[in-house]
């Protein structure tokens, strides 16, 4: 069984997220090109703050900014936005929305989101949301009205928990809707989302058989996150671990060692450098090396999991990655186009780091289309929820 260690682990996952060497700009449209690609290895980049999304990929791709991630979503159509792993927003590589919904439809339904609706008024509603975008694009409300006029009033009855308000019965069944491939989202309209057609981001688009995309859904995590355990992997996913235990059985995965603790990588996959993981970089909330990376107890050493982990939560705070490890936390604030950096090392950065920082705050500022300036000192912003 080969056997690693945490170094060799980082240093492939750095590489790999395009952290260590960024993703390499080729074909027509460069940029574009190069984004759509990175966001695909990385299994989709959080999108529920979308400054962060277009911070994870901009780091990620060179002289890529928030417009040409726009671009990519919105223009190109090369990204569509959804709800990925753990029913989150993400952006995902458009070409890779069959896998994502035929694996996100053959997970283990929760039952919370059978309690609201019947079978059959699920069926009303998919269909429903289905007539309703096929060609438009609508805000919540919009979409409300139409789903109602096919279905009837019981599918408006406000009775769905939802913060200090209530929705409408109807959205119990968004979640079923994304994962079966109905609905995703549209551009905004004003400070409205909207919601339509993944048909419309990919002609041809169809779901893929269930058990094959869970495979190649399990190939791609392993290949961004791996060595990773089935129940790394559960957690990733917000699924049961004995069911990733399992799925993980019936693929042709390969156990390794990592600092003596048993994971798997896919078979043929086992190869891992030799270098030490190098480099400082900036990530922002959410991140998906944060995120998707185990050990937590490895990634987030000592009194990083105190400051950077949100009741071992991971992703709730920027964070400073040091050498493939959580070494810090950040802040930025935006006033116009000056954009306020403020960096919490936990430990003391010499000139070659520091110098490395300041680099990484300059590239957080070209992203953002903006200019950047650092401070380094206490970060007093809290977690994001």
């Amino acid at each position: 069984m080969t056997r690693l260690s945490w170094a060799q682990v980082c240093a492939r996952r750095l590489e790999r997220h395009a952290l260590s060497v960024p993703a390499s700009a080729t074909g027509p449209a460069p940029e574009a090109d190069a984004v759509a690609a990175v966001v695909s290895t990385m299994c989709g980049a959080h999108a529920q703050v979308a400054s962060a999304a277009e911070l994870s990929v901009g780091l990620r791709v060179p002289r890529a900014t928030r417009t040409v991630v726009r671009q990519a979503l919105w223009t190109d159509r090369t990204l569509v936005k959804s709800r990925g792993p753990r029913g989150t927003v993400h952006l995902l590589a458009a070409t890779d929305l069959p896998m994502w919904t035929g694996a996100l439809s053959a997970l283990p339904v929760a039952s919370h989101e059978q309690s609201l609706l019947t079978p059959e008024q699920t069926e009303q509603v998919l269909a429903a949301i289905a007539d309703a975008l096929a060609e438009a694009e609508l805000t919540t409300a919009e979409l409300t009205e139409q789903v109602v006029a096919r279905t009837g009033p019981w599918a408006g009855d406000r009775v769905m928990e939802a913060f200090q308000d209530k929705w409408p019965r109807w959205i119990s069944a968004m979640a079923a809707a994304t994962r079966g491939g109905v609905i995703c989202f549209g551009p905004n309209r004003g400070r409205s989302i909207t919601y339509t057609s993944p048909a419309r981001w990919l002609p041809g688009f169809a779901p893929m058989d269930g058990r094959a995309a869970l495979a190649e859904l399990v190939r791609r995590y392993l290949y961004a996150y791996g060595p990773a355990t089935p129940a790394q992997f559960a957690r990733w996913l917000s699924a049961p671990a004995s069911w990733a235990a399992k799925l993980f059985e019936s693929l042709d995965l390969a156990p390794v060692t990592v600092e003596g603790s048993r994971a798997w990588v896919a078979a043929g996959d086992a190869d891992f450098p030799d270098d030490r993981p190098a480099g400082l970089r900036l990530l922002p909330y959410f991140d998906a090396y944060t995120v998707g990376c185990h050990p937590r107890e490895l990634l987030f050493p000592g009194a990083a999991a105190d400051r950077a982990l949100a009741r071992g939560q991971a992703g709730n705070y920027p964070v400073l990655l040091v050498d493939g490890t959580v070494g810090g936390v950040w802040h930025q604030r935006r006033s116009g186009r000056t954009i306020h950096v403020t960096v919490e090392p936990l430990r003391t950065l010499g000139a070659r780091r520091r110098r490395a920082l300041e680099e990484q705050v300059e590239r957080v500022g070209q992203i953002l289309e903006g200019t950047a300036s650092l401070t380094i000192g206490a970060v007093d912003v809290g977690p994001h929820a």
